[in-house]
């Protein structure tokens, strides 16, 4: 660290916050000077993060910035706290979307994937990945986020690759994955598996089809929301205890349209209830009906292909697309007389893919391979239950045990080339052969390798120890490993977070159960909603752009307006108004420090107990105080309550009172005035400390400019030393008393029309009773009572309650206001209070308002009563003060 300046020779402040212009130079001086660079060797204790990492193909949304901002806060503590802090950046290949991305530019140039060929489309995505991806990156450097770029990862670089190989064969070789038919999600634009967190569920309208299977006694009614799948039916069910069709279980009906026979079963998933209680059985595109299929034998046809087309039904609806062949099969049943009742609109939810075209997913039974997670999900519940991982809030513990106790087995193959490649090979024989990372694979005549992809959360799965050098034991992998937080949004708890322990928990066990978890603690949070609580979408035109808050407010002041709305675990409304705030938060910071530079604060000041005045006792136990609180309101991720303590001590306390206070005993002698620059210095060093986690350039800028030190980035956290000798009772007493005699003073010259900084002579009594004596200098200056002559004559007072007695303010308000506009301004208010009460009580006389309406409003009506009756008196006071005209 740099030999620390003089307060003379500190640098000086320019009169505006000015953030474009010193951000980008700021960030870079602390990357260049190592600040975030981690040390594996090093004796500090470690605390470490890993990025959840950002699709290659993604750029800065608020959801990011919000996320960043958390976890940055954390990080920026610790490495202040002492610890070795290693926050590790890195993206991911983002398979189905870089893979569309590229079939579109090919798809332009008027070729695609099949015509260049594997190699080729591999080769051309590479190209895209450094020309386009990972502009995510540079926005980060713009927020702020103190990441180690040396460690930078993607999924798909050499040591990630490794791991993911790696993990493959022993997961293979296990047991735990497996090549079979089952149903997943399948994508007809994609022509790939997608994952669950990959497809959304919405309401659409659609049809609700009730057809006659058979005819006579022995026809069944079944109803459909997809009458195209009826040409893969195998059977129609029943439930065993229904009594209507008993008589047919076991018994063929003819399929219609088909015109094969298909079987009538008892199974219990059928809902008597609901409809006419016979339902249609598609196993090959129906999860439910595939497990109906699985439990009586049934046949499986697939009757769509890879692209949603009617394929292998001998009719005259093969080649037709899904959409269409749903109008035409409709329209043949139709005709035929099979249709008994059609209900249109009629709502139901929709599997829809959130990539590409967004199109309704379709469940189809397909050859894939999957991870059997049963003997992993329990590992992961296990870690929780037993305390070695912590959910936090712990509100959201039933929703993991949910997620984890319940998981099903875990669809892993992408039909996609973009992508780790299954190594798995197969011979001329039937041979199966999985591959490890230092294998050679087989080769000669036959041999070929899987076509398919492993999905991308596969790779992600392994972020918190393929990013530190698993599965050698590298020296980053024995100091940072387990992490120590992980921070992520709560939608993310089971498709992120429990692939991470499943993995985790299985890769590392050989660490024993403490050392195998991939994080200690899991920090959720909600998502980013706009001002009004609503999910942010491009459709409702309420979406925020984080770059454009920070191009006009700056990026401390879209950090702080996020970090004010981060309650654990709940949704975050936030609106510009907010970011607006932040900023002139952020102003109101800068033209404090400015003033306290100007007046000489000296963070390396000698503070003399003997000329500590109560405003310095006061403000000394009051920084005290703020940093335990804050302490442990970041130590419990409450980062809204921490930031809004930050938020109120600096405006409320330590700008709109200490340093109006300051002004006066700087005045006081030099005795007096050095040290009330030591303790201004010492708070502000304080503060600035406090803040940086959440301003880290605008504090970094005051921080310097105040202590004339290297930078605040590895400064140390403030610690409770002077400031823990306990709080002052008496001086925070009287602080408290001059602050609310100062206010009603304020407020009492307001409503007597007189301008906030005009000068008004005052006689003030009771201030010795009231135990103020000590503090009359600093009343008159706060609340511009100028100190009578002879022959004082006062026009108008005002008495205030205090603690220990009354204090009456007398003044001459003569020739300072307009007494006949101002008693026309009053009775104008008077009025307006006359006519607000009024209509309440007629509100609270009513019977049937009062028994009817909701207590909250009938509560608000009686506020605004109270108020009313308040500001009346208030007025009516005004008036009579005033002198007569």
């Amino acid at each position: 660290m740099t030999e620390t300046l003089p307060p003379q020779q500190r640098a000086s402040l320019p009169s505006r916050w000015e953030p474009a212009a010193v951000e980008a130079e700021l960030y870079q001086r602390w990357v260049d000077a190592g600040y975030f660079t981690a040390d594996a060797h090093s004796d500090k204790p470690p605390f470490t993060i890993v990025i959840p990492p950002p699709n290659v193909t993604g750029s800065l949304h608020i959801g990011h910035a919000f996320e960043h901002t958390l976890i940055d806060i954390l990080v920026r503590r610790r490495r202040m706290q002492g610890y070795e802090t290693l926050w590790l950046p890195g993206m991911d290949h983002a398979s189905i979307a870089v893979h569309a991305l590229v079939e579109r530019a090919l798809a332009a140039e008027g070729t695609g994937r099949r015509e260049i060929g594997r190699e080729a489309f591999v080769e051309r995505t590479w190209e895209w990945k450094a020309e386009h991806g990972g502009a995510i990156l540079s926005q980060m450097r713009r927020l702020g986020d103190s990441v180690d770029w040396s460690r930078e990862r993607f999924t798909m670089d050499e040591g990630l690759s490794r791991a993911v190989l790696t993990m493959f064969k022993r997961l293979y070789q296990d047991g735990l994955i497996y090549r079979a038919e089952r149903m997943v999600n399948w994508s007809p634009d994609q022509r790939t598996v997608l994952s669950d967190i990959e497809v959304e569920y919405r309401d659409v309208e659609g049809e609700l089809v009730s057809i006659r299977y058979g005819d006579g006694e022995n026809a069944l009614v079944v109803a459909t929301t997809r009458v195209e799948t009826m040409l893969g039916d195998t059977a129609v069910a029943v439930h065993p205890d229904d009594q209507r069709y008993a008589h047919l279980v076991g018994t063929e009906i003819e399929l219609p349209l088909v015109g094969r026979k298909i079987k009538v079963v008892a199974d219990e998933h059928v809902d008597p209830e609901f409809g006419t209680g016979a339902v249609k059985v598609t196993p090959a595109h129906d999860p439910n009906d595939f497990e109906i299929g699985r439990r009586h034998g049934l046949p499986m046809p697939s009757v769509m292909d890879e692209s949603g087309r009617i394929q292998n039904t001998g009719t005259e609806f093969d080649g037709m697309d899904r959409f269409e062949a749903r109008v035409a099969v409709r329209e043949a049943l139709r005709a035929q007389g099979r249709i008994v009742e059609e209900k249109r609109p009629y709502l139901h939810s929709v599997g829809h893919s959130s990539r590409g075209k967004h199109e309704p997913i379709e469940p189809r039974l397909s050859l894939q391979w999957f991870v059997k997670v049963e003997p992993l999900a329990k590992a992961a519940g296990d870690a929780v239950r037993d305390g070695r991982v912590a959910v936090h809030p712990k509100s959201m513990e039933p929703r993991w045990f949910g997620w984890v106790d319940n998981m099903h087995d875990w669809c892993i193959s992408r039909q996609l080339w973009w992508g780790h490649r299954i190594p798995v090979w197969y011979g001329p024989n039937g041979e199966v052969v999985c591959v490890g990372p230092d294998e050679q694979p087989p080769s000669g005549e036959g041999w070929h390798q899987d076509e398919d992809v492993l999905d991308t959360w596969f790779s992600s799965g392994l972020w918190p120890f393929s990013t530190l050098g698993w599965p050698e034991r590298t020296p980053d992998l024995a100091k940072f490993y387990p992490t120590s937080v992980l921070v992520t949004g709560y939608d993310i708890l089971f498709f992120w977070v429990a692939r991470m322990m499943m993995f985790g928990l299985y890769a590392m066990k050989d660490d024993g159960p403490a050392g195998a978890i991939p994080f200690h603690t899991i920090a959720l949070h909600g998502m980013v909603r706009d001002q009004h609580g609503k999910k942010m979408s491009k459709t409702l035109g309420n979406t925020v752009d984080p770059t454009d808050w920070m191009d006009r407010y700056g990026t401390d002041a879209l950090r702080f307006a996020l970090a004010r709305v981060a309650n654990p675990g709940t949704d975050a409304p936030i609106g510009e108004d907010a970011a607006l705030a932040a900023r002139n938060f952020g102003t109101k910071l800068w033209n404090a420090t400015r003033f306290a530079l100007a007046k000489g604060a000296d963070p390396d000041g000698e503070i003399d107990p003997a000329w500590l005045t109560d405003a310095d006792r006061w403000i000394l136990d009051r920084v005290g105080a703020v940093v335990a609180e804050a302490d442990a309101l970041l130590e419990d991720f409450q980062f809204a309550k921490a930031t809004e303590l930050l938020y109120h001590f600096t405006w409320d306390e330590f700008c709109d009172w200490y340093l109006e206070l300051a002004k006066v005993q700087l005045a006081e002698g030099e005795q007096r005035a050095a040290t009330t620059r030591a303790v201004l210095g010492n708070t502000l060093d304080v503060l600035l400390r406090l803040l940086h986690p959440v301003m880290p350039f605008l504090t970094e800028e005051l921080w310097t400019a105040l202590t004339g030190e290297q930078s605040l980035v590895i400064a140390d956290w403030p610690r409770l030393t002077d400031q823990a000798r306990g709080v002052n009772t008496r001086a925070a007493e009287r602080i408290a008393a001059v602050i609310k005699l100062v206010t009603e003073v304020r407020r009492f010259r307001a409503d007597q029309g007189l301008r906030p900084a005009q000068p008004v002579p005052a006689r003030l009594d009771g201030v010795a009773a009231a135990g103020l004596d000590g503090q009359l200098d600093a009343v008159r200056a706060l609340a511009k009572l100028g100190v009578p002559e002879d022959g004082f004559t006062p026009t108008a007072s005002v008495e205030v309650g205090l603690a220990g007695g009354s204090v009456r303010v007398e003044l001459d308000t003569s020739g300072t206001i307009d007494v006949a506009a101002e008693r026309a301004r009053l009775a104008k208010d008077l009025a307006a209070a006359e006519k607000e009460l009024a209509g309440a009580e007629a509100k609270l006389s009513n019977p049937k308002f009062t028994e009817r309406a909701p207590e909250e409003v009938v509560a608000g009506i009686r506020a605004r009563r109270d108020t009313a009756v308040a500001d009346i008196e208030r007025i009516r006071a005004g008036l009579a003060a005033l002198p007569e005209a």
